[in-house]
């Protein structure tokens, strides 16, 4: 079966977490994607969060399909290697700050020069062009920047941080998305061209109505919990044992189901809480309805209840609920696979699906510098020049 991106060389100079999840989706679904590493330290994601004979178990999924090599591009040596690649490359991955490709001799200029079909997405906090532009930026910024953070949290109390590096991710999804949308116009007029991905704008495009609301009623959205404002009733309510149940029942015919299953027919029938307008002026007192039922049953008991009556309804998943769940697994979104020593490793699945084309993982995650002498052999350099370039540190 031919992958949908089958034949595309990606070069990925990205580090940590944008960049090389970009890469990585890229690579799930076919493309050759060479990741180019610092020697002798590589990738710093290589030492983050939990380590498995000093490598993190991160890298199994952030580097599954990629082929490493190392190459010092700080090095006038290490920048004509980079420039041989980008000459034959479809797409290069780079999350450095903006200006730093340029000192480096690979302005977008004269990438497009050198390569007039070649697809450069830039990831940066602050984007390439405006005031901050310079700054460093982490995903946490971005977040923050983003407004996310602000919303984080219970009201009153300290904004917290989303448990994952969801600005960095999210950045990640619009430089695939970008990259696709370059390749369809690179179809039609075989030119490349750069795409200018900001962590904050990343995060800020989700953002729904927080901008709207502030340009048109002055209000400036606040932290609000477990709960959705505006959209009644949505919240987390606790049951007898202590658990939470998610319950959304913010669709009008929902409501009536979900007011029929907490014995609340006089709420159902009240036309002040027919449309979502009227049930979110009172989402408190629609809120206490529904906890004086909860609290009533078990976490499993309530949400029995809540299938049965086509309500949407869950738990709150931890990692031990993921990998026992028997969805994800009937989905394929549980892969199981080892470490280089042989240890067992439960990695997660590819998204999206797609029905004739699904990605896979053909190949683990790459040790530093694997695969930099097949990759340098394919661009001609022999191996004295190889010896050579390694003896000098530039590989």
């Amino acid at each position: 079966m031919t992958l949908p991106l089958e034949g595309l060389r990606v070069i990925e100079m990205g580090q940590l977490i944008a960049g090389p999840m970009a890469g990585r989706m890229l690579a799930e679904f076919g493309a050759d994607v060479i990741k180019i590493e610092p020697p002798k330290k590589g990738d710093p994601l290589r030492k983050w969060r939990m380590l498995h004979n000093e490598t993190s178990v991160w890298w199994a999924v952030q580097s599954r399909n990629k082929r490493s090599i190392t190459l010092d591009l700080r090095q006038p040596e290490g920048q004509e290697v980079a420039l041989s690649l980008l000459k034959e490359a479809d797409i290069l991955i780079e999350n450095f700050r903006p200006g730093t490709l340029a000192k480096w001799g690979m302005s977008w200029e004269t990438l497009h020069a050198l390569n007039p079909g070649l697809i450069v997405l830039s990831v940066s906090g602050y984007g390439q062009t405006g005031p901050y532009r310079d700054r460093p930026g982490f995903g946490v910024i971005g977040e923050a920047m983003g407004g996310l953070r602000f919303l984080s949290g219970e009201p009153g109390r300290t904004p917290v941080r989303v448990g994952v590096s969801i600005g960095d991710s999210l950045s990640a999804l619009h430089g695939v998305i970008g990259i696709l949308l370059a390749l369809r116009h690179r179809d039609q007029s075989g030119n490349g061209q750069q795409i200018d991905v900001a962590l904050y704008e990343s995060v800020f495009n989700m953002m729904e109505s927080l901008l709207p609301e502030y340009s048109v009623f002055g209000t400036i959205r606040q932290p609000a919990g477990s709960s959705l404002p505006g959209i009644a009733p949505t919240n987390a309510y606790r049951c007898k044992d202590g658990k939470y149940a998610l319950i959304a029942g913010n669709g009008d015919s929902i409501f009536l189901r979900l007011m029929e299953i907490i014995n609340r027919p006089d709420l159902a029938a009240d036309p002040t809480f027919a449309h979502n307008d009227g049930r979110a002026k009172h989402a408190n007192m629609l809120d206490a309805a529904i906890s004086q039922w909860t609290e009533k049953f078990s976490l499993m008991e309530v949400l029995a209840s809540l299938h049965e009556g086509g309500i949407p309804a869950g738990k709150i998943y931890d990692a031990s609920d993921i990998a026992s769940d028997p969805h994800y697994q009937a989905r394929d979104m549980l892969l199981t696979d080892t470490l280089d020593d042989g240890t067992p490793v439960t990695l997660p699945g590819i998204v999206p699906k797609l029905m004739s084309t699904p990605g896979n993982v053909r190949t683990k995650a790459p040790q530093l510098g694997a695969h930099t002498d097949e990759v340098l052999a394919e661009l001609g350099f022999d191996d004295a020049i190889r010896r050579d370039l390694r003896i000098r540190g530039i590989i």
